[in-house]
C-alpha cells in the first residue's frame, strides 16, 4: 500500500476514535445521574471510579498488546482494539446500574490501545523522511476529534438521549474495524532493519535503554500535567468569569481555543522536527508549554486567560508528535509495537495520577496554583532532558536516512569490487 493512503486512513481513524471517546466520557456524570439512577451523593465517587479503572487497566495491558503486535502483526491489533471498543460502547448503552457501567469501563481499559496500534501500523509504512509530518497530522486529527466530540455528544444527547450516543460510538468503531479488515494490508517486514541500541524485544530490554526510559518518563509526566489541569479548569473559568452564568458554555469555548491552536500547530511541529531534529522540537515544546501554562495562572480576566489558553495549545501540540517520532527512530519495526505499548502505558499512569495531584493542590491551596505547579513541572522537565539526555534520543531522521544510504552505497561498492576481482581472476586463468 502507498504510505499516503495509509496516512489518510489512520488520520481518519484518529479523528473518529477521538471524537467517539470525547462525545461520551465527559458526560459520564450526567449519564450516571439521569440514566443509571445514581444518588447525587455518590456521583462524584462513581465518576472517579469510572475514570480510574479504565486508566489503571490500560496501563497494565498496553505493553502486552504492544508485544503481541510485534509477534502477530500490526493489522490484527487495530482490528482487536476497534472491535472490542465497539462492544464496550454498545454495552455502555444498555447498562442499568453504576456497577454495570464500572464493569464496562474496566472492559474498555482492557480493550484500549487503538491509538498506539494505529501509530505502529502507520510507522511501518511511512518513510523516515516523512515521520514528522505524519505524526503531526495524527496529533492534529486527535485534537480535532477532542474538539468535535463534546459538541457532537451534546447534540446527540439532547436530540436522541445519551444511550443512543453510545450506540453511535459503537457504530463508528465498527466502521473502523471493517475498513481495516477489507482495505488495509499488513505491512511487509523490513529484512534490512537498521541496527539500534535496543537489541532485546522485551519491555525490560527497552527500559534498560536510557533514551527510551527518558522518553517514557517525559510523555507520562506530560499526560499527568494535562489531566492535572482538566478537572479544575471549569471551576477556574467560573472563578474568572464576571458573570457566573453559562459556565459550561464559556468553558467549552475557552478550552476549544487550546484544541484549535494544537490542531493548527501540530503539522508545523512535525515538519520542524523533520528538519532540525525531533529532540530539539520536543525540548522547545516542553519549555514553551511550561512557561505558557504558568502564565495562565496569572490573569484575573477571562479573556486574557482564553488568549493564554490558545498560546498554550501551540506549545503543547509539539510534545507528543516529537516524542512519537523519536520512539520510531529509536526502535526497529519488529520492536515498535512493544515500544508504543509501553509509551501508551506510561501516559495512562500519568493520566491516573494527574487528577489526584490537581485535586489535592486545588483543595489545600488555590486553583491558580495548579497552573503554576503544572507549568513549572513541564519547564523543569524540558531543562532536565536538555541537560541529561543521552546521544541516542538526539537521533534525527536525516541521520538515519544518511546512514542507510551510506550502507547501501557501501554494499553496492562491495559487490562491484567482488565482481571486478572475479573478472580479473577469470582473465588470469584464460591467459594461463
Amino acid at each position: 500500500m502507498q504510505w499516503k493512503v495509509v496516512l489518510a486512513l489512520m488520520v481518519s481513524f484518529a479523528l473518529l476514535m477521538s471524537s467517539s471517546y470525547t462525545m461520551l466520557v465527559p458526560f459520564l456524570p450526567i449519564y450516571l445521574s439521569k440514566e443509571l439512577n445514581c444518588p447525587d451523593s455518590s456521583i462524584n465517587l462513581w465518576s472517579g471510579l469510572l475514570f480510574a479503572v479504565s486508566f489503571a487497566i490500560s496501563a497494565f495491558v498496553a505493553p502486552i498488546w504492544g508485544k503481541m503486535s510485534d509477534k502477530m502483526g500490526k493489522k490484527p491489533m487495530v482490528i482487536r482494539s476497534s472491535l472490542l471498543l465497539a462492544i464496550t460502547y454498545f454495552l455502555g448503552g444498555i447498562v442499568e446500574t453504576p456497577f454495570e457501567m464500572f464493569l464496562t469501563r474496566a472492559f474498555q481499559g482492557f480493550a484500549a490501545g487503538l491509538w498506539p496500534a494505529c501509530l505502529v501500523l502507520l510507522s511501518a509504512y511511512t518513510p523516515k523522511s516523512k515521520i514528522g509530518i505524519s505524526m503531526g497530522f495524527m496529533q492534529s486529527a486527535n485534537i480535532c476529534g477532542g474538539i468535535l466530540g463534546p459538541l457532537l455528544g451534546g447534540v446527540l444527547a439532547t436530540a436522541f438521549g445519551m444511550r443512543n450516543s453510545f450506540f453511535v460510538g459503537a457504530g463508528v468503531l465498527s466502521l473502523i474495524t471493517l475498513i481495516t479488515i477489507f482495505f488495509i494490508k499488513e505491512p511487509p517486514k523490513d529484512d534490512n532493519e537498521p541496527k539500534t541500541e535496543i537489541q532485546k524485544p522485551s519491555a525490560l530490554g527497552m527500559l534498560k535503554n536510557r533514551g527510551v526510559f527518558i522518553l517514557l518518563l517525559c510523555l507520562g509526566i506530560t499526560n499527568m500535567v494535562i489531566l492535572q489541569i482538566q478537572p479544575i479548569a471549569t471551576m477556574y473559568v467560573k472563578e474568572l468569569a464576571e458573570d457566573g452564568s453559562n459556565v459550561i458554555l464559556l468553558s467549552g469555548l475557552v478550552f476549544s481555543l487550546g484544541g484549535i491552536a494544537g490542531a493548527i500547530a501540530s503539522p508545523f511541529w512535525g515538519r520542524a522536527g523533520q528538519k532540525i531534529g525531533f529532540y530539539k522540537t520536543m525540548i522547545a515544546a516542553l519549555i514553551s508549554a511550561g512557561i505558557l501554562i504558568m502564565i495562565q495562572g496569572i490573569p484575573d480576566n477571562l479573556w486574557l486567560f482564553a488568549l493564554c489558553q490558545f498560546a498554550g495549545g501551540l506549545g503543547f501540540s509539539g510534545i507528543f508528535p516529537s516524542g512519537n517520532s523519536i520512539l520510531i527512530l529509536l526502535t526497529p519495526p519488529s520492536q515498535r509495537g512493544t515500544g508504543f505499548g509501553m509509551l501508551f502505558s506510561a501516559q495512562m499512569v500519568g493520566g491516573a495520577i494527574g487528577p489526584v495531584i490537581g485535586g489535592v493542590i486545588a483543595t489545600f491551596l488555590t486553583l491558580s496554583t495548579v497552573y503554576f505547579v503544572s507549568g513549572g513541572v513541564l519547564l523543569v522537565l524540558g531543562l532536565v532532558i536538555l541537560i541529561t539526555s543521552p546521544a541516542s534520543i538526539k537521533v534525527s531522521a536525516q541521520h538515519i536516512s544518511e546512514e542507510k544510504q551510506k550502507a547501501k552505497e557501501n554494499y553496492m561498492e562491495k559487490i562491484k569490487q567482488e565482481a571486478l576481482s572475479e573478472l580479473k581472476e577469470q582473465e588470469h586463468n584464460q591467459n594461463k
